[in-house]
């Protein structure tokens, strides 16, 4: 019996996941580089020539991957954009941010290296740029959040948010074993949610 197109369509989605994981993997271990199409092959368990059916190339494996993390970033921006008040979308922001990297620690550290590329890296600038940009609208938004809660100077109160917050995102993905998630949680909730 041959495949429905929805099957087919599945079965190709798994494949790009497993690639795009693959992929994740040795640019994390060896760096994106020094991570050749045949290693992302050979990691996802198919043929060179059969990968370049889902990927043009390595830099198309890393595209399709910042895409997915800003959509991602931009899921959480959305959904605390849909919770009234302001007090819960800080907490909405905190939750998220900090789960996902207790998550996903290594992921965490790849994208923040990717963010500090240097300019000479004509390959990877670009996605360290729109990276930065997506972070940029997402401080935006954590300013207007600071305003609706009457910080004397909302733009300043965000910068010391984003800070902590991403100081703690740091050693979780430095330190995932040994940080004490949710007391740290509770203690930025209670700094910035009052």
């Amino acid at each position: 019996m041959p495949r429905t197109p929805q099957e087919n369509e599945r079965i190709r989605q798994l494949a790009k996941k497993n690639i795009l994981e693959a992929g994740m993997k040795l640019f994390i271990n060896k760096g994106y580089h020094a991570t050749s199409i045949s290693n992302i092959a050979e990691q996802a368990g198919i043929s060179k020539g059969l990968l370049y059916n889902y990927f043009k190339g390595k830099e198309e494996i890393l595209a399709t991957m910042v895409e997915t993390r800003v959509g991602e970033i931009m899921d959480v921006m959305n959904q605390a954009k849909e919770i009234e008040s302001p007090v819960e979308q800080l907490k909405h922001i905190i939750e998220g941010a900090i789960d996902n990297v207790f998550e996903n620690p290594e992921v965490f550290r790849f994208y923040l290296h990717l963010q500090t590329q240097p300019e000479a890296d004509h390959e990877l600038i670009k996605y360290s740029r729109f990276l930065i940009r997506e972070n940029a609208r997402q401080f935006e938004f954590q300013c207007e959040i600071f305003e609706k809660l009457g910080a004397m100077e909302a733009r300043k109160r965000s910068l010391y948010f984003s800070s902590t917050l991403q100081g703690i995102m740091l050693m979780i993905s430095t330190y995932p074993d040994k940080f004490p998630i949710e007391e740290i949680k509770k203690q930025i909730v209670d700094e910035f949610c009052h």
